[in-house]
């Protein structure tokens, strides 16, 4: 019983992080339409239509951490690392505690072959996540799955 509540908690954890990116404290519904936009167009998998519309946020809203981690997705999924890394610092440096920026950029360190970064942000959010989180679950795995295809 106990085997199968674990796996149906890990199960929807999973499902939580892959649909969700941002994982702020941030509980209010956006107001800005173009944030809509940009969240429909991350879900559909549509990264220049979501890169014009965060850009379009954050300028209009600069201190919003969510725009700015889903600015540096966007990018990662394009191969711009130079730009995610801008973005998710700056989502980082408007809140160190962003969830979801602290899981992302550290998958952005593995992908460019960064693995010490990588840990400190798996370290930050195992401080954050005191139960456990999606965001520290997801990282965790990526840094096994990174440090496997090295042995």
């Amino acid at each position: 019983m106990m085997t199968v509540f674990a796996a149906q908690l890990l199960a929807a954890q999973i499902v939580f992080a892959a649909g969700s990116g941002d994982s702020s404290s941030t509980t209010e519904a956006p107001k800005n339409p173009e944030f809509a936009a940009g969240k429909a167009a991350i879900d559909a998998e549509q990264w220049d239509a979501a890169i014009a519309a965060f850009t379009k946020v954050t300028a209009s809203e600069p201190d919003n951490a969510d725009a700015y981690n889903y600015l540096g997705y966007a990018n990662r999924q394009l191969k711009n690392y130079d730009a995610a890394f801008a973005n998710y610092n700056r989502a980082l440096e408007i809140n160190p505690d962003h969830r979801g920026a602290n899981e992302y950029i550290g998958e952005a360190y593995l992908q460019t072959g960064n693995l010490k970064m990588a840990e400190e942000h798996l370290l930050k959010l195992d401080a954050l996540c005191f139960f456990g989180c999606p965001e520290y679950t997801m990282l965790k795995r990526a840094v096994e799955d990174y440090k496997a295809k090295q042995s």
